[in-house]
């Protein structure tokens, strides 16, 4: 069904859903993957699929475990800029986020079994919040950017982009 929204339609597109989650879990995998190899650096110069899916990876007490966790928390931060350019929609951001850590948690379900790590908890929920949060963040900025129509939004704008009537006086139309 085609709805009326703020700025044109949508419809209903379940091809394009699933293409968005596809494209933001591979982005997501990769990111954090890249993070690990140059956080990880020496430290282990294989690193494996353990880090990204077993919950005995994250422990605050090693280094290679403070280096996972802080991957997992920069990938979640760049989970939520990637978020934001594939969805576009700050109503949208929570379902995606959410479904990005499900996935996630399914595979780790079938990788190590039950999380029953306090950290690895912490650190997922973190994560979730983090992402979904700046993802909305960043959305609702852009949703609230002021649309130029024609040029009448452009006349009379003096260094940073205001003209008169930003400062209280005549001569732009905003």
């Amino acid at each position: 069904s085609t709805r009326s929204m703020f700025y044109g339609a949508t419809v209903w597109d379940p091809a394009l859903i699933v293409a968005q989650i596809v494209a933001l879990q591979c982005l997501y995998y990769l990111g954090l993957g890249g993070l690990l190899l140059i956080l990880l650096g020496k430290s282990d110069p294989k690193p494996t699929v353990r880090y990204l899916f077993d919950q005995d990876a994250l422990e605050l007490e090693t280094f290679p475990g403070q280096m996972t966790m802080t991957a997992f928390a920069i990938n979640s931060a760049a989970a939520s800029v990637w978020l934001s350019l594939l969805v576009e929609r700050a109503k949208k951001c929570l379902d995606h986020a959410a479904t990005l850590y499900l996935i996630h948690l399914m595979i780790v379900l079938g990788y190590s079994g039950f999380p029953t790590s306090v950290n690895w908890w912490l650190v997922y929920v973190f994560s979730l919040v983090l992402t979904a949060v700046l993802a909305e963040w960043l959305c609702m900025r852009r949703e609230l950017q002021s649309i130029p129509i024609g040029g009448l939004g452009t006349r009379g704008r003096g260094p940073g982009g205001h003209g008169n009537a930003a400062r209280g006086g005549p001569g732009t139309w905003e």
